[in-house]
C-alpha cells in the first residue's frame, strides 16, 4: 500500500538547554500536498515544528519522518540534503541588503549549485512573477514595502520548486491586508501541489480556508 503521509512526528519531543521544553510527546501526520496551519501563542511550539521538519534542529526522543526519511538517524550532511527539497520562509526574513531583490531569490539555486546561469534566471523570473514581483527584480531591499519583502521571502523558498513549503509566522508584521495577500498566495502553491505548514499566533487570520489547524499550547496539542 502506498504511504501518502510525507511527514510523521511519532511521540516527537524537543528539549533545550536549561530544561525547556519546546514541544512534549507530540504525534502527528501530514498528507502529501496537504495545507497545515500551527496555530498557538508564541513559544507554543509552531516554531520548533518547522525546524524539526526543516532538519535544523533534531528532536531529543521519538522520530521525525519526513518524505520517509528519518532525519534523527542521518548525517547533519544529509539533512542538509534532504532540505534542498524543502522550502523556507523565516519568521526574520533573512532577506540580504546587501543583494537586490534577483540575487535574493536566486540564492537558495546557488547553494544547491547544479543550475547552469540560464537556468538561474528563468526559474527566478518565474518565482517572482509567481508572487508578483516580476517588475522589481533589480530593485534593492529597502526599496521594497513589507508586504513586498514578504513575498520577496516566498519568491526565494519557491524557486527551486520544494516539494514542502514551511513559513514561520509569514503574517506577523503585515497589517490585515497585505496578511491576506500572502496567505492567497500560499493557497495558490498548494493547488499547485505543494505541501504546505504555515504557524500563525492569530487563528483570526486564517479565515474560511477549511484547512486543517494543528493548535498548540505549551508544546502539546490544544482542543
Amino acid at each position: 500500500m502506498l504511504d501518502h503521509k510525507i511527514i510523521k512526528f511519532q511521540q516527537v519531543s524537543k528539549t533545550y538547554r536549561g530544561n525547556i521544553t519546546a514541544i512534549n510527546c507530540l504525534s502527528f501526520d501530514v498528507e502529501k500536498g496537504e495545507l497545515v496551519f500551527l496555530a498557538g501563542h508564541s513559544g507554543a511550539g509552531k516554531s520548533t515544528i518547522l525546524k524539526l521538519i526543516a532538519g535544523t534542529e533534531v528532536a531529543n526522543s521519538g522520530s521525525v519522518i519526513v518524505n520517509n526519511i528519518d532525519l534523527g538517524k542521518i548525517s547533519q550532511n544529509y539533512r542538509t540534503f534532504i532540505r534542498q527539497h524543502i522550502g523556507i520562509v523565516f519568521q526574520d526574513h533573512k532577506i540580504l541588503f546587501d543583494r537586490n531583490v534577483f540575487d535574493n531569490v536566486r540564492l537558495p539555486l546557488d547553494i544547491i549549485g547544479t543550475y547552469s546561469e540560464k537556468e538561474i534566471h528563468e526559474r527566478v523570473a518565474k518565482a517572482l512573477d509567481s508572487v508578483g514581483l516580476e517588475h522589481k527584480i533589480n530593485a534593492a531591499p529597502e526599496q521594497l514595502s513589507g508586504g513586498e519583502q514578504q513575498r520577496l521571502c516566498i519568491a526565494r523558498a519557491v524557486v527551486h520548486q520544494p516539494k514542502i513549503l514551511l513559513a514561520d509566522e509569514p503574517t506577523a508584521n503585515l497589517d490585515r491586508g497585505n496578511a491576506l495577500k500572502i496567505l492567497e498566495l500560499f493557497k495558490q502553491f498548494h493547488q499547485s501541489g505543494v505541501t504546505i505548514l504555515i504557524s500563525a499566533h492569530d487563528e483570526s487570520i486564517l479565515g474560511d480556508y477549511g484547512k486543517r489547524i494543528i493548535r498548540l499550547s505549551n508544546g502539546q496539542f490544544r482542543g
